[in-house]
């Protein structure tokens, strides 16, 4: 762990779950990271540590910012990951959020996975989202996958069987699984159509899912609160252009004729066809190999 800068590490955690998101290309409509930093924002998270950015960011990509103080002091904000950790009620946990890295990945993730053995984490979650043919009108869809046998079965996950390109999430993932941390991958579902707009809907899902997963109340409430908003500037988006109202009710008859096969069973947030979706991944991740 050369590359990780402790700031607090008299924190009391029992047996905390690892819960990652990055931003970029795995995190489609902000999902993942909204839904990560809303778990350090409600929970009076306390800052744990920093991976120094220099041996694994492009700087070119992902620029530095300039801020100035209240006495116009000028400083640089450096693009960082950063670990915070948290007791919530029924579950501690080891939130880690910043950029996705451009380099060297492997040793990034030897970070990670340290932090997480020196905090004694019993189990990872990963979190990603991507653009997939889906509506915005419907619920959004989840897909949960693990190697792990007995994640499989205690959480109805997939038994992740993808090849072909990943990122650092799918890297992650690996690389805490290979340390001996069980470990799940949560993806949504976002339109493709409505790329440009960060995405509450999602946001909710893939919180809600983790939370259930975790054993603690879901923070969604200041989430929920956006998705009106967010309805309706996808509305207005799609109102114009006749083309892709039929392509949305088109989605739309597919998720509601998988919702009626459902033999009247009440919907839940990931009620769609896991196996669709699934695919939905994989495409998505090879249509992206090479990409950064």
């Amino acid at each position: 762990m050369e590359h990780v800068r402790w700031i607090a590490d008299d924190i009391e955690l029992t047996n905390p779950v690892v819960v990652a998101a990055f931003t970029g290309w795995n995190d489609a409509g902000d999902a993942a990271s909204t839904a990560v930093r809303t778990m350090i924002e409600t929970s009076g998270a306390t800052a744990l540590a920093d991976i120094d950015p220099e041996p694994f960011t492009d700087f070119a990509t992902v620029r530095p910012h300039v801020a100035l103080d209240a006495d116009r002091n000028r400083s640089i904000v450096w693009p960082t990951v950063g670990i915070w950790g948290a007791s919530l009620p029924g579950s501690d946990v080891v939130l880690v959020l910043g950029p996705e890295p451009a380099l060297r990945w492997r040793t990034f993730c030897e970070q990670i996975t340290g932090i997480a053995h020196r905090v004694g984490a019993p189990m990872g979650f990963t979190l990603g989202a991507l653009l997939a043919d889906v509506p915005h009108t419907r619920r959004t869809q989840i897909i949960g996958t693990a190697t792990d046998s007995d994640l499989v079965e205690r959480f109805d996950l997939e038994r992740s069987r993808y090849e072909g390109p990943t990122g650092i999430v799918g890297v992650l993932h690996d690389a805490l699984s290979r340390s001996g941390l069980p470990t799940a991958s949560l993806w949504a579902a976002v339109p493709g159509y409505a790329s440009q707009l960060p995405s509450p809907r999602a946001a909710f899902a893939v919180l809600d899912r983790l939370c259930t997963m975790m054993g603690t109340p879901a923070p969604v409430s200041a989430i929920a609160e956006q998705i009106a908003d967010y309805d309706a500037q996808v509305d207005a988006l799609i109102a114009d252009d006749d083309d892709l109202v039929t392509y949305v009710r088109r989605l739309e008859s597919m998720v509601d004729e998988i919702s009626d096969d459902d033999a009247g069973a009440e919907p839940t947030i990931d009620d769609n066809d896991p196996g669709q979706l699934a695919a939905e991944v994989e495409q998505f991740l090879r249509e992206h190999d090479g990409d950064g």
